[in-house]
């Protein structure tokens, strides 16, 4: 095979292009022909194991009741299918490493191969950790501070392969070279010993390095959150994650044939899978639901859905971030504005409401309406995200911030009203004060009873 050299793959150019033009390099489907079995053994697994997630938590009573008029059902359904999905994902990360005629041989930049074959243990350190503390939640209730805390440490984990400095060295070092004529050394800074008597004679600040872990605990924490909001009804989370893992599926195909890096295979993997899962479990989960993701999934697949979209940075790749985020853009939509419609309301951001884009749209199309509809908007999305990756930077960001921009407006609006409408109603309903009627003569002996005095005549 041809080696193709990622160093000359520019910021503006497709990973598909160098690929394109060097003989005899395979191609993306190749590799999807290749990976296959990774979806297959997530999609099996999950679809299989649902129902029986199903009994488990009918038997241990960890069931949603409709207590909330908010809520699309109205009878109990089960929760835990989160632990399918992560049973799912894991199974078919495990056969990565099992199964025969997977494509180690395709990356050649690399000193051992089974780097490749490997699929990064941080990451499964992470899931596991987002999966406890969703399944904690489900059956028990934790306090929202622990829910962070679990968050938090999935993102540690997520640290220990440096994916989000890798991130911020994309945008800084850029910056560095601008402003100075170092883009490499500039942001390591020296702390003089007088400054830090304590730490030794100097201390070496790394900027990249921890705004790197800043960027990595603000996307863990904002997409997990992302995904519990819209995990408001049936099949709406599930079918829109696989909306998102599809597209992002795509650009790790092409990151692989092009030979970017360490994290080539890893990201083919984790897609399929996510994919897998995520088609597997949406049977189950469409409306009429038998079974919901409950905190265990909505956290998880957001979680997954992060890692991927880091881990295009991975080579300081930064613009493929932004791709990737607007290939994911319906959950942090919707949470831009439950923030915004909260703030204008003056109620606390933890707070509930039936104002998020699925509540609208159910209201006007109904519940498998308002889901194909997200649908629909979901893969517009992912879409403009591909369409970033292969150069057209300017005009996928103008087209997407017209639509997201009349998505938010339009949302505001709604917000808006709702607001004013209830500021109404609570107008009407205060009393109004008691008027004083004149006095005519005669009239206070009428109402006591008494025959009314007659007026005096001149």
């Amino acid at each position: 095979m041809q080696q193709v050299d990622p160093t000359n793959l520019a910021p503006g150019q497709s990973p598909s292009t160098l690929v394109d033009s060097a003989q005899g390099a395979v191609g993306a489907l190749d590799m999807f022909h290749a990976y296959i079995g990774v979806f297959i053994v997530a999609f099996l697994l999950t679809v299989c194991l649902t129902p029986l997630m199903r009994k488990l938590a009918i038997s241990q009573g960890i069931v949603d009741r409709p207590t909330d008029p908010r809520k699309a059902h109205r009878i109990p359904v089960a929760y835990l299918g989160g632990l399918a999905v992560f049973v799912g994902v894991l199974g078919g990360i495990a056969f990565s490493y099992i199964g025969e005629g997977l494509p180690t041989a395709f990356f050649e930049t690399h000193e051992s191969r089974f780097e490749q074959r490997a699929f990064p243990l941080s990451i499964v350190v992470g899931m596991v950790a987002i999966t406890i503390t969703g399944l904690l939640d489900d059956a028990a209730g934790l306090f929202p501070r622990l829910k962070i805390v679990g968050q938090l440490l999935a993102a540690a984990a997520l640290a220990m392969n440096d994916i989000g400095v890798k991130v911020a060295a994309g945008f800084m070092q850029p910056i560095g070279s601008w402003l100075f004529d170092n883009a490499e050394m500039v942001w390591h800074i020296t702390v003089p010993a007088a400054l830090t008597p304590l730490l030794g004679p100097e201390v070496q600040f790394d900027a990249i390095y921890w705004t790197g872990t800043i960027i990595i605990a603000v996307f863990v924490l904002g997409g997990c959150n992302a995904s519990n909001l819209i995990d408001g009804l049936d099949g709406l989370l599930s079918g829109v994650t696989a909306v998102a893992a599809a597209g992002l599926l795509i650009v790790a195909l092409h990151l692989a044939v092009a030979d970017d890096g360490p994290l080539d295979s890893a990201r083919v993997i984790l897609a399929l899978a996510l994919l897998g899962a995520c088609l597997g479990f949406l049977p189950h989960n469409f409306n009429p639901a038998t079974i919901f993701l409950g905190d265990c999934g909505s956290l998880l697949l957001g979680y997954l859905s992060i890692v991927l979209i880091l881990s295009l940075g991975d080579t300081g790749k930064t613009h493929l971030v932004i791709a990737g985020l607007i290939i994911y853009a319906i959950p942090i939509i919707d949470t831009f504005l439950a923030i915004v419609r909260r703030k204008l309301a003056g109620k606390p951001l933890s707070a509930a409401d039936d104002q998020h884009l699925h509540h609208m749209l159910k209201r006007a199309l109904g519940v498998k309406g308002a889901v194909f509809a997200l649908y629909g908007i979901g893969a517009v999305f992912a879409g403009l995200g591909l369409w970033l990756t292969e150069g057209r930077v300017r005009v996928v960001l103008t087209v997407a911030l017209v639509f997201g921009a009349f998505i938010t407006v339009t949302a505001v609006k709604v917000a808006r009203r709702q607001a004013i409408e209830s500021a109404a109603q609570l107008f009407d309903t205060k009393p109004t004060p008691a008027v004083e009627e004149p006095t005519v003569p005669g009239a206070e002996a009428a109402h006591a009873g008494a025959p009314p005095r007659p007026a005096p005549t001149s």
